[in-house]
């Protein structure tokens, strides 16, 4: 089954009670029994729901896993991830990710005894010199947020299954419309599908799909023991965004190059951050491990500021002033003081983060109002 009919029939069957097409939302906390034990496969609602064991069986099968698990957020799922390891652990990160990860990392995670190395990963043999005894995890994100830099997940995969680690990818930006990381080697998908996965601004969810039966039910252990699912109405939601993810997506991408190339030749514009340009870092990873690149972009203006990217920002009026992405609308973001704000500035800035950046979500409207839009406000 190819992916566009996975995104409608992956893991999915028609409801046994009355054939509906779509999942019912079974809206319940507890099933009866008819004798201590004995039930039909539900018993709570935290451990499972059918609503939302549906989508999770569509999540494993768009990411071509065998087992998915569905979260009440993304970082709820990367929790769950980091739960499996115990003090003492290391784990092996990316420099360049999202805010909240690293918030959770180093906020959270290392005062339990957990060490975490940030590193830039544009070359896997970084990655190898930082392994030792106490490493058991590698958390990727690419292309990452929001430098848009690329990683070689296969490479990184080589490593990790050389040493006997861990390989987690937060596929959250390219989707599995685009990248596919458990076929290059990865043991761990992250999503927060708050963005392309539910794909209209209306959920907050998050997700994992592995292949190994064993790591499963380590973390299906951890979801039911900690209790941070989501509910069937927002399973439902995320249901329905699956199905038009192919369709969604191909025009984000469309969108997202021709704003790309719109902003790569504008006079006032510095630099532009797309993996879909061959002067991109790592662009020639990026065309082998992805199917796309995306409509996710960021950029600075000639001799811009702070100011001068809140203005820009302020001014513009299709897209929308807004955290998150990966919804129809496009939104339109600055990293420095929003999504990326609880990274110290000094380590922000290291890898690129400045004040002066602005990130795109580039939705599915007309690209010809977003590009118009964009004009204006520059101007």
């Amino acid at each position: 089954m190819k992916f566009n009919t996975k995104t409608i029939h992956g893991g999915q069957e028609h409801d046994p009670a009355y054939g509906a097409v779509m999942p019912p939302i079974y809206q319940t906390s507890t099933y009866a029994q008819t004798t201590p034990g004995g039930h039909k496969g539900f018993e709570y609602s935290r451990t499972h729901n059918p609503t939302r064991k549906a989508l999770e069986n569509s999540l494993a099968s768009i990411e071509n896993g065998n087992f998915g698990l569905a979260f009440g957020s993304g970082l709820a799922a990367i929790d769950a991830v980091i739960k499996l390891l115990k003090p003492g652990d290391e784990v092996i990160s990316t420099s360049d990710l999202y805010g909240g990860t690293y918030r959770l990392f180093t906020k959270i995670f290392e005062d339990f005894g957990i060490k975490f190395h940030f590193i830039g990963m544009d070359n896997a043999n970084k990655v190898a010199s930082y392994v030792n005894d106490n490493t058991k995890l590698i958390w990727i994100e690419t292309p990452t947020n929001p430098m848009m830099n690329i990683i070689d997940i296969k490479a990184v995969a080589e490593i990790s299954k050389k040493h006997n680690l861990l390989l987690a990818v937060d596929n959250t930006f390219a989707t599995p419309y685009l990248q596919r990381p458990l076929d290059l080697g990865a043991d761990i998908v992250m999503h927060s599908a708050t963005k392309y996965i539910g794909g209209h601004s209306d959920l907050v969810m998050g997700a994992l799909i592995v292949k190994n039966e064993e790591l499963a039910k380590k973390l299906y252990f951890i979801q039911n023991a900690s209790g941070a699912v989501c509910g069937p109405q927002d399973s439902f939601l995320a249901l329905r965004g699956i199905k038009t993810l192919h369709i969604r997506m191909q025009r984000h991408c469309e969108n997202g190059e021709a704003i790309a190339n719109y902003l790569k030749n504008h006079p006032k514009i510095e630099k532009v951050y797309w993996p879909g340009f061959e002067d991109h870092p790592n662009h020639d990873i990026a065309k082998d491990q992805m199917d796309g690149f995306g409509g996710m972009i960021s950029f600075v203006t000639k001799g811009s500021d702070y100011d001068s990217a809140i203005k820009i920002i302020e001014n513009l009026k299709i897209f929308t002033l807004a955290e998150s992405l990966g919804g129809v609308e496009s939104l339109a973001g600055h990293p420095a003081s929003m999504t990326h704000a609880s990274i110290p500035k000094k380590e922000r800035e290291k890898t690129g983060v400045v004040d002066s950046l602005i990130r795109l979500s580039v939705g599915i409207e007309d690209v010809d109002d977003l590009i118009a839009d964009l004009e204006q406000a520059i101007e």
